[in-house]
């Protein structure tokens, strides 16, 4: 996945701050790209040596161990049930969609089998436009859109939430009722 990261986070914590009752959209939005940090060390350290899905972001594993580890933390601490809940499905949704086109190795350390549901041939000079004139990108088009048209409702919802009515002006005699009418024909 290239753009559907962050737009397929935005609706799925959107959703969960409906049952949670907190802002916690910043936490997922964050928690949707971490895995994609290792394209810096992908790049300047191991020089594109491995495939970035190997690297231990990748894992599921890394990140069940981590969730066990923050889980103790959760039972200590009961309010960050919630900001857990929404960073660690996060990261759970990117291994998702990592899977449809990128590889993602669910059974490591049994398998270092790679799930791809769908492979992307190299049909152009270039990774990336050889990605984009895939077939699967317009899935990452479909989310775009449809978190730019979830944010818009959003937004509209709560510009007309916030609105204060307009107040009819208080007319107190026959004169400014005359007036009140001819100016607002």
């Amino acid at each position: 996945m290239l753009i559907a990261h962050l737009p397929a986070s935005y609706l799925w914590t959107r959703g969960l701050q409906r049952r949670l009752g907190r802002q916690l959209l910043p936490l997922g939005l964050l928690a949707s790209v971490l895995p994609d940090l290792d394209l810096l060390y992908f790049y300047f350290v191991d020089g594109r040596a491995h495939p970035h899905h190997t690297y231990w972001t990748h894992l599921p594993v890394a990140w069940a161990l981590l969730a066990s580890l923050a889980s103790v933390l959760v039972l200590w601490e009961r309010r960050l049930c919630g900001a857990a809940l929404v960073f660690f499905s996060n990261i759970l949704l990117h291994l998702v969609l990592d899977t449809i086109a990128g590889g993602i190795c669910w059974l490591y350390p049994l398998s270092d089998r790679a799930v791809q549901l769908v492979s992307v041939p190299a049909a152009h000079g270039n990774w990336l436009l050889s990605f984009v004139l895939h077939w699967s990108f317009l899935l990452e088009l479909a989310v775009a859109v449809a978190a730019l048209a979830a944010w818009g409702h959003a937004r509209a919802s709560r510009r007309t939430r916030d609105a204060v009515p307009a107040r009819r002006p208080q007319i107190r005699s026959s004169t400014e009722l005359s007036i009140f009418k001819i100016a607002h024909r």
